[in-house]
């Protein structure tokens, strides 16, 4: 009965208004979700004058009358009112007595915990908090990468890091006893050989690119000068391989197969001034936070310790509910203190941590070894490369771990990952001895995130002001 004399009152306002009103269910294919674009209409005015005692009796229409009808639809493109094009769009939102009808943004409705759409009632919205989340389109992530790159005596080795993209755009990468340089032109430079005795099994460049610090085999750290392409010190602090490197603006941090994690201060001639023992295997996982108050260092003991940069006499934070070696570590530029770790085989989770309060707020499980973890600079989104047993590499979108895409071709684990100096690619590194690039994450400038107009974030109110100078002068 409600659903008729829905359909009878839709009737009757299509005789006696000129509005274009119209319904759009959008079918997605992923996990057969749905989601409801909806715009504001362009009500005439005249009309509306006109029709007045038509538009009140429209507006006493019952929200649950319209959920019950949007049930009972099948959830394809199916216009609900004959005779209007399919591009037409409608919505419960504006008010009729409103003098100046404009259109006004377009949001989307996801309820994450009950898998379900979000209706808007007659009198607003069912959440404040939807107010706060735009509607933005899927983009498309290309799954063939654009460049393959043969990578001889590439090792497969799970717990070195032998691939790290600078932000000048130099490509560092360990083969066997050398470090070879990409740039990308497509030339190649062969920086140095650490001899037959001896291998690479780390590389990492400094925050400005200039100079490129790399781990061997036999324990030795060396840092190279790019525009003298010549070493300037050899840091000798460890007494097994050095198997992660991490700096940040001051301090040099190295983990090895001898448990402990040297920090170093290069302008310092001590090899090192602080020798952190939190392990009990080797440290396989280091990152400084973007801020650069913490570490983050991952162990083949299976646990994720914090260091604070003020105390390094023992971890801030000590995380344990990995099952297995904690390589995979990455620091999320848009969110402060928040960390997410990846588990080696027998774990294949992918955990967020809040470091300001030391919480676990967020699992999922991956089904494969985690590899690698690559926060996106320009969107809210994470990269993940993995080994056993599927050697794919996955997109994430981290607010909520929903997969964007999937990428395949490696046919052995997926060990190393970098991202380059403009955040839109990625390169990849797998035991299969080949380097593959794929376009994955939004360029900066096509990324800003519109706010509520109701809470306008700092950010927004710094670009409007930078703006509105530009245009006074």
């Amino acid at each position: 009965m409600i659903v008729s004399s829905l359909l009878a009152h839709m009737t009757f306002l299509q005789k006696n208004m000129k509005c274009l009103t119209n319904l759009l269910l959008v079918k997605t294919k992923t996990k057969k979700q749905y989601k409801m674009k909806m715009e504001y209409p362009l009500i005439n005015q005249q009309s509306i004058m006109k029709n007045n005692k038509a538009i009140n009796h429209y507006f006493k229409i019952k929200s649950q009358a319209l959920k019950i009808l949007i049930q009972c639809i099948s959830f394809e493109v199916l216009p609900i009112f004959t005779g209007y094009p399919y591009t037409q769009k409608f919505s419960l939102l504006q008010s009729h007595d409103e003098q100046n009808s404009t259109p006004q943004r377009q949001y989307q409705y996801w309820d994450k915990e009950n898998e379900g759409i979000h209706l808007p009632s007659c009198c607003g919205f069912l959440e404040e908090e939807q107010l706060l989340t735009p509607l933005r389109s899927d983009r498309k992530i290309s799954k063939v990468p654009f460049k393959v790159l043969d990578a001889p005596a590439l090792q497969d080795d799970f717990y070195l890091n032998v691939v790290d993209w600078s932000s000048q755009g130099l490509l560092a990468v360990g083969l066997g006893s050398c470090v070879y340089l990409w740039t990308p032109q497509g030339k190649v430079t062969k920086l140095n050989d650490v001899g037959q005795t001896d291998s690479i099994t780390s590389v990492n460049w400094s925050k400005n690119g200039h100079y490129l610090s790399i781990g061997a085999y036999s324990g030795n750290v060396q840092i190279w000068d790019i525009k003298k392409t010549k070493p300037i010190r050899i840091i000798r602090a460890h007494e097994s391989r050095v198997g992660s490197i991490a700096w940040n603006s001051k301090i040099l941090s190295t983990g090895s197969r001898d448990k402990s994690i040297a920090l170093t201060d290069l302008r310092d001639k001590k090899d090192s001034f602080a020798q952190l023992l939190g392990h009990k295997q080797e440290v396989c996982g280091l990152r400084w936070s973007p801020d650069e108050q913490q570490l983050a260092s991952g162990g083949n003991d299976n646990k994720l310790l914090v260091w604070n940069a003020t105390n390094f006499e023992r971890p801030s934070g000590r995380y344990t509910s990995h099952t297995a070696a904690v390589k995979a570590i990455a620091w999320s530029p848009h969110q402060h203190g928040l960390l997410v770790s990846g588990g080696g085989t027998a774990d294949r989770c992918i955990r967020s941590w809040d470091t300001l309060t030391n919480t676990m707020v967020g699992c999922v499980d991956t089904g494969s070894q985690v590899c690698s973890l690559l926060f996106s600079s320009t969107a809210d989104e994470i990269v993940s490369s993995h080994g056993y047993s599927q050697n794919y590499i996955f997109v994430w979108k981290h607010s909520n771990m929903r997969k964007l895409a999937t990428l395949s071709g490696h046919t052995s684990r997926v060990l190393y990952l970098a991202a380059s100096n403009d955040g839109e690619t990625i390169v990849t590194g797998a035991g299969d001895e080949t380097l593959r690039f794929w376009k994955v994450f939004p360029p900066a400038q096509d990324n800003c995130m519109k706010s509520s107009v109701i809470a306008p974030s700092c950010k927004d109110l710094r670009q409007t002001n930078k703006l509105s100078q530009i245009a006074i002068k």
